[in-house]
């Protein structure tokens, strides 16, 4: 049996290193184009990925057959569909998504019309702009990481390119692409710390009225179970109080959007009631400072630990414009966050807020839908009943909770879909299970039921602490949902029913783990989940440094930096001067190498060089090109007729015969015995009669 037979990749390997260097320069430059485009799938039209794939793969069946490119009436045609269904999918061609879509596809067709060196190079262009524009949809520290890869094999390409003599292996341009990466490393990182950042030229374009997965304004019942199964990070907090301790998981509360509009099924925000009201924030107590880095989310809201009183602290430039607080205590930012944001604030976790008394506004919290949810009402009349018509709020809430402490009710992720308006009543009475949100909202109806203005407050509960930077990570699967009634005489105060069926979702914040699919049972097996956990705290580490050195390197850094080199009022002007002269000095740093590290003529070149030079000031052609032989040669035509200068043809031409059998003949004696003679026997030459234009 052959050793192809036994490792069938050894006969790819050995074909593809025996095909033409045309074919195997273009199937590298394929590869490397489909390399830079993956990233680009989920962001563009299914259609996109096909036909471009399609015309890549086409490609490479031309380029493996030697088969002739397509006519031009072919790329013009398909040119035609392509900005045909750029427009009939975005209805414009111009624009981030719609300028992506076009821009890949104008790449893949270019490649089939690859006949000439210009061609070559609107191929490489359109191959870094494609490079360029994935991050436009993330900067994340794997797109940086698989973008390189993607920049390295287009340098190589590039260097390859320019190579134009025999079959070069690609390893050689690869080393060649990596040098010139590494040289001009040290003018990158000059120019990402000292070009001024100013906004809003500063930036990677952005769509705010994409939409992404997570909190809403409209909470239906079932949907925050939903996000429970998203493992991504949605924010991250470094608590900054000095001499205190970092508060437990179970009080940390970041509020989003408050609902308190009911249909039965559906929870939304109340705008009217936002514009009637002032927050009313009464805190007692020291707050906790802390160092908040919020993912893009495209919204306008800030998930902010409850409850902040002064306005957080953004970075100069912020493309979130200015902050505001609502009467439901929720901060809100002027434009959807679209990149990492970073926020200094201070919160007080003792705190009530709202009016004390009862006023007319407070009605529109106790509305419930027109005949919905009729076994809870009964069972809010129920329980004052028992309780007696003097029983106040607190005794109200406290017999509710029991309720579900007692009544058999389950935390599960899984709870079904209820499809009408008596969500509240299928949670009580029949199915007894829900998520936070079933709970919540069966909770807050049945206290309107008995008359208590409830509303529903959604977010995220808990973290988990990084052991490796000290942040807490909160993740999209900590997205809760709880309540806040209002009392008299104290306002609008939380109660979490989740609490009271898990106490150990709130208590000692137990997730409820989502189901594993084939793929994560199978390495769960292999892998020990405490091994994979700190990786995990690694990675995110990691990340979370990338996101605040390099994603989150604003401005305010800038000058911050300029602040620690010793500048006491850095501006930007600064940051130009300090630009000029860190390039000038690697400029200066590469003349002084290049010229340390410039090729030295040995000794023998050396003395060839000084031969040439007196041979061309006495009117004999030399050029660097001619052999010390054909020098020899040439002297002899033109002196050795002449009887005053025969002498000098001849000892010449010895000498110059002598100094070829040095550099090519082998020789039993050290070369630079023989080296130190002939320079002595040239000095000697130097003396004799030359022409009289040339002085001794």
């Amino acid at each position: 049996m052959s050793s192809n037979t036994l490792n069938p990749s050894s006969s790819w390997l050995q074909r593809l290193g025996s095909l033409p260097r045309d074919a195997r320069d273009t199937l590298f430059l394929l590869a490397v184009i489909g390399w830079i485009m993956l990233p680009q799938a989920q962001h563009t039209p299914w259609w996109t990925s096909a036909f471009a794939a399609a015309l890549l793969l086409w490609r490479a069946r031309l380029a493996l057959t030697g088969a002739p490119l397509p006519s031009r009436w072919v790329l013009a045609g398909a040119l035609a569909v392509a900005i045909a269904a750029t427009w009939a999918t975005h209805k414009t061609i111009v624009g981030r998504d719609a300028g992506v879509t076009l821009v890949v596809m104008l790449l893949a067709l270019k490649t089939l019309e690859l006949r000439a060196r210009r061609d070559a190079m609107v191929v490489f262009f359109l191959g870094f702009f494609v490079l360029l524009s994935n991050f436009f949809y993330s900067q994340s520290l794997l797109t940086a990481a698989a973008m390189v890869l993607g920049l390295m094999g287009l340098l190589t390409a590039l260097v390859n390119a320019h190579m134009t003599a025999g079959k070069p292996p690609l390893m050689q341009a690869l080393r060649t692409a990596a040098k010139l990466a590494l040289w001009g490393a040290p003018v990158m990182v000059a120019l990402f710390l000292f070009f001024p950042r100013m906004a809003p030229l500063w930036g990677v374009p952005a769509d705010d009225l994409a939409g992404k997965s997570g909190l809403s304004e409209n909470m239906r019942v079932g949907e925050v179970a939903s996000l429970a199964m998203d493992d991504s990070v949605a924010l991250r907090i470094r608590f900054d109080t000095p001499g205190q301790k970092e508060p437990p998981a179970s009080t940390l509360y970041f509020r989003g959007p408050v609902l308190s509009q009911f249909d039965g099924r559906n929870w939304q925000a109340d705008p009217v009631l936002d514009a009637m009201n002032s927050p009313q924030l009464r805190v007692s107590g020291e707050p906790i400072r802390y160092q908040m880095l919020i993912e893009p989310s495209k919204r306008r809201w800030l998930t902010l630990l409850d409850a902040v009183k002064t306005a957080p602290q953004l970075p100069p430039g912020a493309s979130v414009g200015s902050l505001r607080m609502t009467s439901s205590l929720q901060w809100m930012s002027w434009r959807p966050i679209t990149d990492v944001l970073r926020v200094d604030a201070q919160s007080y976790t003792d705190f009530s807020h709202g009016p004390l008394q009862a006023t007319p506004e407070l009605k529109r919290y106790l509305q419930l839908p027109p005949g919905s949810n009729p076994r809870t009402r009964a069972l809010g009349e129920q329980l004052r009943a028992q309780l007696g018509t003097n029983a106040d709020t607190a005794a109200l809430i406290a017999a509710a909770l029991q309720q579900l402490k007692t009544g058999g009710y389950t935390y599960t992720l899984e709870p079904g879909v209820v499809d009408s308006v008596h969500t509240a009543d299928d949670f009580w009475f029949d199915s007894k299970q829900g998520f936070c949100e079933h709970i919540a909202s069966a909770f807050a109806v049945l206290m309107r039921g008995m008359g208590v203005p409830a509303r529903i407050v959604t977010g995220y509960q808990g973290g988990d602490r990084n052991s490796v930077d000290n942040y807490w990570t909160v993740r999209n699967s900590d997205a809760h949902a709880w309540t806040e009634v209002w009392i008299a005489g104290q306002g609008w105060t939380r109660v979490d029913p989740t609490g009271a069926v898990s106490p150990g979702r709130v208590g000692q914040f137990q997730r409820l783990s989502a189901p594993q699919g084939a793929f994560a049972s199978a390495v769960g097996n292999f892998v020990d989940i405490s091994t994979m956990e700190k990786l995990r705290a690694v990675w995110e580490a990691v990340n979370n440094r990338w996101n605040q050195w390099v994603i989150n390197y604003t401005q305010s850094r800038q000058l911050n930096l300029l602040q620690s080199l010793g500048f006491e009022s850095p501006s930007w002007t600064d940051l130009l001067r300090l630009l000029a002269g860190s390039l000038s000095a690697l400029a200066l740093l590469w003349l002084i190498w290049a010229r340390a590290t410039r090729p030295q003529r040995d000794g023998w070149s050396q003395l060839m060089h000084e031969a040439r030079q007196r041979l061309q000031r006495a009117g004999l052609d030399s050029n660097a090109s001619d052999s010390a032989r054909s020098l020899a040669r040439n002297a002899q035509e033109r002196w050795a007729a002449e009887p005053a200068l025969a002498p000098l043809a001849a000892n010449l031409s010895d000498w110059l015969l002598d100094m070829e059998r040095l550099r090519y003949a082998p020789s039993s004696a050290p070369q630079t015995a023989e080296l130190k003679t002939l320079r002595q026997r040239w000095q000697t030459l130097k003396k004799q009669r030359w022409p009289t234009n040339v002085k001794n």
